[in-house]
């Protein structure tokens, strides 16, 4: 009598699948599993992965060190113009933007290294060049990044589509006359500086897809995400 060996074979094959569907899954988790973090006033932070990367999905409004100490709030702007030392404000000094877009920092605040969580830092340029590249290049990158539709972006918000998942949201910035470009653009520090005046960030705005490296003045509000060490 001939034998039907496929009644044997077929329950390997049924576990093979379902093997290889669970290591899919946990593949497909693994660059989308989200953890929070905490800074000093207690704030909570989601967080995501890109790439090799974790990065915080929100702006940093911390006002404390990652020590504890007090970072200096500056609302006056010729004080703010004139700042060779660390300094944080909200937009248009309205804590209600707290919520949202997170606050502004200088540089100097920037590069005491303790401005993020213990365990995190602000990226370097080099940590935003690998970010860009990962998401296929600076001229579609900004799409990646920014935060979809027009809740927090001015129309028309051009190629934004969030797939990073980083959510990036126009929170202005303030320079040495006052507050500009809430809703339109978001600009974010790095820590590597440029000369004794200026430093590098990255800058996106609602008519773009494309993600900008510039370097300026390091007395500029400008927000912050923090990546993990």
């Amino acid at each position: 009598m001939k034998k039907n060996y496929s009644i044997y074979i077929f329950p390997f094959i049924i576990v093979g699948i379902l093997l290889m569907f669970t290591n899919s899954c946990k593949k497909d988790s693994s660059s989308n599993t989200a953890s929070i973090v905490t800074d000093k006033d207690g704030n909570i932070y989601h967080t995501i992965t890109i790439g090799k990367q974790v990065w915080m999905v929100e702006n940093l409004k911390t006002t404390k060190y990652n020590d504890g100490t007090a970072i200096p709030l500056v609302t006056d702007s010729a004080t703010w113009a004139n700042l060779t030392t660390p300094g944080y404000c909200w937009y248009h000094n309205d804590p209600s933007f707290f919520n949202t877009t997170g606050a502004l920092y200088n540089w100097y605040a920037v590069s005491t290294g303790k401005l993020c969580p213990t365990g995190w830092h602000v990226p370097s340029d080099s940590d935003f060049v690998a970010l860009i590249t990962y998401l296929g290049g600076a001229n579609i990158a900004g799409g990646k990044l920014k935060e979809a539709g027009i809740a927090n972006w001015q129309s028309p918000n051009t190629g934004a589509n969030d797939t990073s998942k980083f959510a990036a949201l126009p929170g202005g910035y303030r320079n040495n006359h006052g507050f500009y470009g809430l809703g339109a653009n978001g600009s974010w520090w790095a820590t590597t500086p440029v000369g004794s005046t200026n430093a590098m960030y990255i800058y996106m705005d609602y008519q773009s897809a494309v993600v900008q490296r510039i370097n300026y003045l390091k007395i500029h509000g400008f927000s912050v995400r923090c990546i993990k060490n």
